[in-house]
């Protein structure tokens, strides 16, 4: 199956590049009011070291901050901050988007444990269709069964008198007769009303014995 060697959407870890992951962290502490509007940020090679990554990746978070207007970088003074509405909304922006790859990724495993769940209730079907296939080639005598009633022209007759078999191509190998079951009754014994006959043939005996045994519903329907 395709599906188990190719990485769908589902299997793929969403991962914010970290210079932004920097950027929202500057912008949650200036709305914790943990840095002041008018206050500046550490230089870029502080920042770099305050989160383990190059100036160059520091340098990137604050112009992700400058592009928000969230703070303001000039020459000589530094990263000032600026704007503590913007963080608030740049903050919410990103929680957004976050949710929205939460949603994406909610989804998408949902599908996957559904086809997962087809692929097992096929496997299941299969499986049946397997052992019921086995069962009919262990057991090719599964048994069918039809009642007497007093509308049969066969009614108090042997199986040897209507030539069943002959007829038919079937082979009872059961009488069911109030609360006794004769095994093999043989050519002799007789259909009695409320008897229930179990018979033994090809895919299409039912149909033959049904219209044997009933030849005027046949001829009615």
């Amino acid at each position: 199956m395709e599906r188990n060697f190719k990485q769908t959407e589902s299997d793929l870890k969403i991962v914010t590049p970290r210079y932004q992951q920097i950027a929202v962290d500057i912008a949650g502490k200036i709305v914790d009011k943990h840095y002041a509007i008018g206050g500046r940020v550490y230089a870029r090679s502080a920042l770099a070291s305050q989160y383990g990554v190059s100036p160059e990746t520091a340098r990137r978070a604050i112009n992700v901050l400058s592009d928000m207007n969230i703070v303001e970088v000039t020459k000589g003074s530094g990263v000032v901050i600026r704007s503590y509405e913007n963080a608030v909304k740049f903050i919410k922006q990103y929680k957004d988007i976050q949710t929205l790859h939460d949603l994406k990724n909610e989804i998408l495993r949902k599908v996957d444990q559904q086809i997962d769940d087809a692929f097992i209730v096929k496997d299941q079907v299969a499986k049946l269709v397997e052992r019921i296939d086995r069962f009919k080639s262990v057991n090719p005598f599964v048994p069918f069964e039809i009642e007497i009633t007093e509308d049969t022209p066969l009614l108090n007759k042997t199986s040897s008198d209507v030539n069943f078999w002959h007829n038919t191509a079937a082979t009872i190998i059961a009488i069911k007769r109030g609360g006794e079951l004769l095994m093999s009754p043989g050519p002799y014994a007789m259909f009695c009303e409320r008897d229930v006959v179990y018979f033994i043939g090809d895919e299409n005996s039912y149909e033959r014995v049904r219209n044997f045994m009933y030849p005027e519903e046949e001829t009615s329907s």
